[in-house]
């Protein structure tokens, strides 16, 4: 079984280049599970957002290397999700007059 839909998107990414392609090529972007699928963030999105979705294009990030002093660590690896949205569906409300 596939896992619930609000552990598949874990948060909006809102900064300026994810607000530039929601407001240009009418797409939303996302941090997402790891281990989530194209077909499963699609589905996730449909019904927590109540939208229909065009295509979902992924990409994974490894984490990076943090010191403190003579301590290093890494930082989590993460997945990001950018979904377009079919053409005349209502942009999600979750960065709208930022």
């Amino acid at each position: 079984m596939a896992a619930p839909h609000y552990q598949i998107i874990r948060r909006p990414i809102i900064t300026e280049k994810g607000l530039g392609v929601k407001e240009t090529q009418h797409t939303v972007v996302f941090e997402v599970s790891a281990a989530a699928t194209k077909t499963e963030i699609k589905e996730a999105v449909q019904q927590i957002f109540k939208v229909k979705v065009s295509s979902v294009r992924t990409a994974n990030f490894p984490g990076k290397e943090r010191r403190r002093g003579k301590f290093a660590g890494y930082r989590p690896d993460w997945k990001k999700a950018y979904v377009k949205l079919k053409e005349g569906e209502k942009m999600p409300e979750y960065a709208q007059n930022m």
